[in-house]
């Protein structure tokens, strides 16, 4: 199990090439559970390559526990569990491709 420390949302997240903007935050059911997935945007502004940005989905797994600890600053901290089986991940995959239209979905 790992603690998820959840971003505010449409606040930019800086990177060493530039930053990312958590969009939404989605509690998806799935087989009796329930799965968190955030949707995310990243811009690329510090490459030898020019500027881009792309859409994306970070999976931090299954929810254990909903926002119940907060961190220091008053952040809000959910316990999830990794979505470890590669059959539920492509499931998971697919159904954020055809509701998000998102290609690219990262996991825990």
């Amino acid at each position: 199990m790992s603690k998820y420390t959840h971003l505010e949302i449409n606040k930019d997240v800086p990177t060493p090439s530039g930053h990312y903007t958590p969009q939404k935050e989605v509690r998806l059911k799935l087989d009796g559970r329930e799965v968190l997935y955030v949707l995310r945007e990243a811009v690329i502004d510090s490459s030898c390559c020019g500027t881009g940005e792309f859409n994306s989905a970070l999976v931090p797994g299954y929810i254990v526990r909903w926002r119940t600890k907060k961190n220091q600053d008053g952040t809000p901290v959910s316990l999830v569990e990794s979505v470890n089986d590669e059959k539920t991940r492509d499931s998971i995959r697919l159904i954020i491709k055809e509701k998000e239209h998102i290609a690219q979905t990262e996991f825990w």
